[in-house]
């Protein structure tokens, strides 16, 4: 009976021992790459509000997809995002524009009471992933609205960027291609930071309301001039 149970329990301990390996297995997490933007320098620069950035839904999740060659995306299985993957990109976008336009005023949507922006900046990103075998693939689209509420500039962005297929290549690769999305943007952006001031309409000069009845009726009325008859006969001789 000893011999019997010495095998089964063998088996049982290597069972066991795969499924501790397969619970325990490591998982990298990632964060975009920024880059090495430039330190802002001027307190008194162009003054934009960035946002607010909508990030398509399927990219709102902690899971790292894959694109396969089919189209479909599929969760990693070595890696997932070290948080939230908006806001990584919030703040990558934000440096990069601070540092290429060199001015602190760059502020993320919403705006803190009192500031008052040259122009902000609507950014829909609708993709961003990439696979194994895939690039990385950056969709975007912004508008610019200058102090005066219209939209000076419309553009529809595709951006790719090819990788060496690692997990870890592919994240730098995305990370790249939010650093050239932000580049041309801050090329958008600079020719407006001369808008002129905006100038207050004239004032019209108020209209004189017209004169009570009561004080017209008080005017002295002039009498019209009528014929004046007489009954006077004239004789002839």
């Amino acid at each position: 009976m000893t011999a019997l149970r010495l095998p089964f329990i063998l088996l049982l301990a290597g069972v066991l021992g795969l499924a501790g390996c397969s619970v325990h297995q490591p998982v990298s997490l990632y964060q975009l790459d920024a880059g090495s933007p430039v330190q802002p320098a001027q307190n008194a620069g162009m003054a934009v509000l960035l946002g607010p950035v909508t990030v398509a839904d399927y990219l709102q999740r902690e899971t790292l997809l894959q694109r396969q060659p089919d189209g479909s995306l599929q969760a990693s299985t070595d890696g997932r995002w070290a948080g939230s993957l908006s806001s990584d990109i919030d703040q990558l976008l934000l440096r990069q524009v601070a540092g290429r336009l060199d001015s602190q005023r760059v502020v993320l949507a919403p705006a803190t009471l009192g500031f008052t922006p040259d122009v902000q900046v609507l950014l829909t990103i609708t993709r961003l992933d990439s696979g194994e075998k895939q690039p990385a693939i950056l969709d975007a689209q912004w508008r610019l609205i200058d102090r005066r509420g219209q939209v000076r500039d419309n553009r529809i962005i595709h951006l790719q960027e090819q990788h060496a297929g690692t997990t870890a290549a592919q994240v730098q690769a995305q990370g790249v291609l939010l650093q050239r999305l932000a580049e041309q943007l801050s090329v958008a952006l600079k020719p407006l930071a001369n808008q002129p001031p905006i100038a207050e309409a004239p004032r019209k000069p108020a209209a004189k309301a017209p004169a009570p009845a009561v004080e017209q009726e008080k005017q002295p009325k002039i009498p019209m001039a009528a014929p004046i008859r007489t009954d006077m006969e004239v004789f002839r001789f």
